[in-house]
């Protein structure tokens, strides 16, 4: 375990706990610290897993014994612990969104570029069985030309589970930012990325309800939109109207839907790493269910962190920070769209990162991926 690449986790909240059962017993990397603005919170976790240290945030940002900072704060906390890791020389992974604004996430890249770290983001659900194998359906023409596309999530709210909403209601939060990431994701995956897009954003309760934990009742305010509509249009041509909202009660639209000329393509949930893929070619009479044929099987939270470390100068790794930049600009470039009533040119672009093979649990994330040797840096 001494060549192991050494992470350290900053942040440990509800996600945190994913992560670490994923990382736990993979040969290529090891924990060596956790930070959170919470001392016991940390404390309590190291004790739990041997031999990492609890340290302050800036004590593990500096630390020799971390090569690469997992950042699992909340959303208007991530370029500045980007940002304070890269410039201690650490590569740095996050989870979504990359910045709560386009200038944050501009500036994180940069720095990271003149340092000579790598930068990934989450969401890494795209990587597994569901839209990789919605993505190698495409790539064999199940559809023909895709010709335009649908997203949708609709909740009512994560107030009414989470104990703590605040931060989903205040910059950086709102449904787009939050649940965006993965549709966008997985749409660059599938169709390219973003040229141009137009955007409708609504606001229409000041506040909300915590429905459940020890603030059960409490009424916290409301400083984003909570609604989001917007038609993005694709590099290659094809058309997607997205809608992410926070008002909606459920909905019976699949999360997202491919449109081409001889078939349509039901994506499954990107928030999830698997899920059925559902076709319908012209002719059919029913939907059919496409077996698994690409993407990490049985992937958890982490996934795209060993993915991210496992890259080797041969590819990018695939929940990178390019894709991670392109898909902020793409979100606030809708809101912008909204307020401005106006279609928005984008500035950056993503290639489509690498098709994930159909790879069995035992063989991602391990000593196996990379022949037994440590993982390398992903610079």
């Amino acid at each position: 375990m001494g060549d192991a690449h050494r992470i350290g986790v900053v942040g440990l909240g509800v996600i945190s706990r994913a992560y670490l059962d994923t990382l736990a017993g993979r040969s290529a990397v090891r924990v060596t610290a956790v930070a959170d603005l919470d001392a016991s919170r940390s404390a309590a976790v190291a004790a739990e897993l041997p031999g990492v240290r609890a340290l302050t945030v800036e004590e593990l940002l500096s630390s020799p014994d971390v090569d690469t900072v997992l950042n699992l704060t909340t959303p208007g906390a991530h370029a500045a612990i980007a940002l304070g890791a890269i410039g201690h020389g650490k590569h740095v992974y996050g989870e979504k969104p990359l910045a709560a604004t386009l200038a944050d996430a501009h500036a994180v890249m940069a720095a990271a570029a003149q340092a000579g770290v790598g930068v990934g983001c989450a969401p890494d659900t795209v990587l597994g069985t569901g839209v990789q194998t919605a993505r190698a359906a495409l790539a064999a023409g199940r559809t023909g030309r895709p010709l335009f596309a649908s997203a949708v999530m609709v909740t009512p709210g994560h107030e009414r589970w989470h104990p703590h909403p605040d931060f989903y209601y205040t910059e950086g939060g709102g449904p787009l930012l939050d649940m965006g990431p993965y549709y966008l994701a997985s749409l660059v995956h599938l169709l390219g990325p973003v040229r141009a897009v137009t955007g409708a954003s609504s606001r229409l309760r000041a506040e909300r309800v915590i429905g459940s934990g020890p603030r059960t009742g409490e009424r916290i305010p409301v400083e984003v939109d909570s609604h989001v509509s917007g038609v993005l249009e694709h590099v290659g041509g094809t058309l997607t109207t997205i809608t992410t909202s926070f008002d909606g009660v459920a909905t019976t639209a699949s999360p997202i839907e491919v449109h081409g000329e001889v078939g349509t393509l039901a994506v499954p949930d990107p928030n999830r790493f698997d899920g059925d893929v559902r076709l319908f070619e012209l002719g059919d009479t029913q939907w059919r269910t496409l077996p698994p044929s690409a993407g990490y099987v049985d992937a958890a939270r982490g996934v795209g962190l060993l993915d991210f470390i496992a890259a080797d100068g041969q590819r990018a790794p695939r929940a990178n920070g390019e894709l991670a930049l392109h898909v902020v600009e793409t979100m606030t470039a809708l809101l912008r769209s909204s307020a401005e009533g106006r279609r928005i040119e984008l500035t950056t672009s993503a290639e489509p990162p690498a098709p994930v093979p159909l790879t069995a649990a035992e063989e991602w994330g391990g000593a196996d991926e990379w022949g037994g040797r440590a993982a390398p840096s992903p610079a």
